[in-house]
């Protein structure tokens, strides 16, 4: 057993700690570490993990894995986290990179240990969710009654414990920030027991639950958004790194950024988002909290051009701001909101910000103006309104002596008496106010008194502090009712907050995450839904059901969930990161055989925006038939004319061999080149009818595309016939 847990590892690490403080070259500090685990490796007992329990459930996995069996000859990363901790999801970049530079062949194995703090947490396929939903690629188990944590005395989220071939505890790291020591312990770790013959190459069995997805038009969407209008929403379809604009029917006006991450300004086919959230769109320019990129970035769709209006794209560890936005770091912006100062002329002269990273809520100026308890402020300045920084639930009459704790959802109701953003404080499991006349931070509803308990949640209708939510993301103010509407994510309910009498109570939901459209909002149910928003004239009400991937439409005045708004685009598009348009995702793509004949096709001439509809018709040898459990599947790919890619669905499904698969591509409005050339490939895997044996065979046809400025028609049919010999 662990003696102590990581309570074992402190004297020594901590004077590690303190001589690399004094260490000066990069040398300095590896021979420290080298000289630390000497010392370690030569203790007479070993402080070692204990054995993770057999009836855990794990993901990413092919099954359950030992610690001590599977994992023996391994240097373990263990990652103590919980997925609704915005520090663990700080780490995760961290751990990206480090399993991208050493992998399992090299000895290194990342773990991921949910250790939740909410109820909703503990339950597993919540935890999937999470797991695609911040590409996480690495073993993870469920240890959903914190045996681990306890046995090892864990006390904080994140936390990193580095362990050698043996289960022996080397190392922990606290918190997040600590990517250089990460990199420096686990590289000298590596090396330290390779010189011992200590560390294995085998490979540990991934396999990834992304994989097993089917396409969905809307991959965990988290905010949602109306025009002034009302005749156009905005969808953060935040799994896909893109911005939709649609009609109220679902009609897809705008595709900008995506289907891949990525950090991108430019036109719509060129821009690249990672993991937007909030939206705020007026006239026709559009706000985003580009949340993993730590920017807000602004979307013309005149000019359908996207830019960057704040943040340097580097998480920021600053908690006063006050630098022009494109120089100023933010940390993981969440929602964002229009406003209006006190002192300027203009209307919607505030763009106010979630700051989720620092626990605080944020001003970036679209014109100069003064914000309550503030001086004058120049336009295109960004910084701090309210919040301390701490992570607290604590109210003051003061904006920068309140305390929030991971703020994720803001409206604005502008009208007297109210003059206030609402808070969805999502860590406190809180609704807060503050006044837009001198910035006073007031509770609502939720939480408790004590502004350092956190764990104040449920699932409780009532007043003010009676009333329990759990980690809610999202709020939207009904001015025809002023009444104001809270996504409770994970008690998966909508929920409605008088705010003159603090009255709390559900309007739609069971309290069962699940996708049940019912015929009352009592009867229909939601999965973590993280935004919404009201029409102005009071009827309909958009929710952003994440975790159900979908738009739900809320009819105000029936009371009736009338349906999930369909989202009109290609249907066969697989989940993003499958998709070829960064160089290393094209690995995720099927090698097609040597053997694999390559068909050049006649050239074909085409105009931009014109469709090709490829009719791919393929034939088995006789005797034959498809194996329809493997990954039967078509793809393109454009190595040299990656552009033509953009916004394409690039691969889908081949389920039937005995009639033909329609493949659409669409080529892009703004082509970067006269001449092009496109590669569509097939993947099959079939078995011969008389015996046990199966095939992998592939095909690729060479589509030489010459661009013309005149136009072409409309649609244009190109035949893609093959049939496979009998080897």
């Amino acid at each position: 057993m662990a003696a102590g847990g990581l309570a074992g590892l402190l004297p020594a690490q901590t004077q590690l700690e303190y001589a690399l403080l004094d260490a000066d070259t990069p040398q300095e500090k590896e021979n420290l570490v080298y000289q630390y685990l000497k010392k370690m490796d030569s203790r007479e007992r070993d402080l070692t993990v204990p054995e993770l329990g057999g009836d855990l459930q794990w993901l990413n996995t092919e099954g359950p894995i030992s610690l001590h069996k599977d994992l023996c000859g391994k240097v373990v990363v263990l990652d103590f986290f919980t997925y609704c901790c915005i520090n663990c999801l700080h780490l995760l970049p961290d751990l990206h990179a480090l399993e991208h530079q050493y992998s399992d062949k090299d000895g290194l194995i990342i773990v991921g240990v949910h250790s939740a703090k909410f109820p909703n947490e503990k339950v597993l396929d919540n935890i999937k969710s999470a797991i695609l939903r911040y590409n996480i690629v690495h073993p993870v188990v469920n240890d959903a009654d914190a045996t681990l944590w306890h046995e090892l005395e864990v006390s904080c989220w994140p936390t990193l414990v580095i362990l050698g071939p043996r289960g022996n505890m080397l190392f922990s790291l606290v918190g997040e920030g600590h990517r250089e020591k990460l990199f420096l312990f686990t590289s000298i770790t590596l090396k330290f027991y390779k010189e011992r013959g200590q560390i294995k190459d085998n490979n540990i069995g991934i396999k990834l639950y992304r994989d097993s997805l089917p396409p969905s038009p809307l991959l965990f969407p988290g905010k949602v958004t109306l025009d002034n209008s009302g005749e156009r929403l905005v969808i953060a379809d935040t799994g896909h790194h893109r911005i939709l604009v649609t009609q109220k029917n679902g009609e897809i006006l705008h595709i900008i950024g995506g289907p891949n991450s990525g950090r991108r300004d430019g036109r719509f086919s060129e821009a690249a988002f990672n993991s937007p959230q909030g939206i705020a769109i007026k006239n026709n320019v559009i706000y985003v909290a580009d949340t993993e990129n730590h920017l807000i970035r602004k979307i013309d769709l005149e000019l359908e051009m996207v830019t960057t209006v704040a943040g340097i794209g580097i998480q920021g560890v600053d908690k006063e701001g006050g630098a022009k936005g494109e120089e100023q770091p933010i940390s993981s912006p969440w929602d964002v909101v229009f406003g209006n100062s006190i002192s300027g002329t203009q209307e919607d002269n505030v763009l106010w910000i979630a700051m989720a990273g620092t626990h605080q809520i944020w001003a970036l100026m679209l014109e100069g103006g003064k914000l309550p308890k503030g001086s004058d402020l120049k336009k295109g300045v960004c910084l701090r309104f309210a919040g301390s920084g701490n992570e607290e639930n604590r109210n003051n009459a003061y904006p920068h002596k309140a305390g929030f704790a991971q703020p994720s959802g803001l409206s604005l109701a502008s009208e007297e008496p109210w003059n206030c953003l609402f808070v969805a404080d999502s860590e406190s499991s809180t609704v807060r106010t503050i006044s837009l006349k001198d910035g006073a931070v007031k509770h609502l509803v939720g939480g408790e008194r004590d502004p350092l308990n956190l764990f104040a949640f449920g699932d409780v209708d009532g007043a003010g502090i009676n009333a329990k939510l759990q980690h809610p993301l999202g709020v939207t103010w009904d001015k025809k009712r002023k009444l104001l509407y809270v996504a409770d994510s994970y008690n998966h309910k909508i929920k409605v907050v008088d705010p003159k009498m603090k009255n709390c109570a559900t309007l739609a939901g069971t309290g069962e995450a699940s996708n049940v459209i019912g015929s009352s909002f009592t009867q229909s149910t939601f999965n973590e839904p993280g935004g919404l928003c009201v029409e102005g004239n009071g009827r309909l009400m958009y929710v952003a059901d994440t975790n159900n991937h979908q738009i739900k439409v809320l009819d105000l005045e029936t009371k009736i969930l009338s349906m999930a708004l369909p989202i009109l685009i290609p249907e066969a598009c697989d989940v993003p990161d499958n998709l070829p348009l960064q160089k290393d995702k094209i690995k995720n793509l099927p090698k097609l055989p040597k053997s694999a004949p390559n068909i050049q096709l006649p050239s074909l001439t085409v105009a931009p925006g014109q469709t090709i509809q490829f009719l791919l018709k393929l034939t088995l040898p006789p005797d034959s038939k498809l194996n329809e459990e493997a990954p039967n599947s078509w793809f393109i790919t454009a190595e040299d004319n990656t552009w033509l890619l953009q916004g394409q669905c690039l691969s889908g499904e081949i389920k039937d061999v005995s009639s033909q698969t329609i493949i659409p591509f669409q080529l892009p409005v703004s082509c970067l080149s006269a001449e092009a050339i496109l590669a569509i490939q097939a993947c099959l895997y079939y078995c011969s009818k008389g015996s046990s044996a199966c095939m992998m065979k592939g095909i690729s046809f060479s589509q030489p595309l010459q661009i013309a400025s005149t136009n072409q028609g409309s649609l244009t049919q190109v035949e893609l016939i093959h049939t496979f010999l009998t080897n």
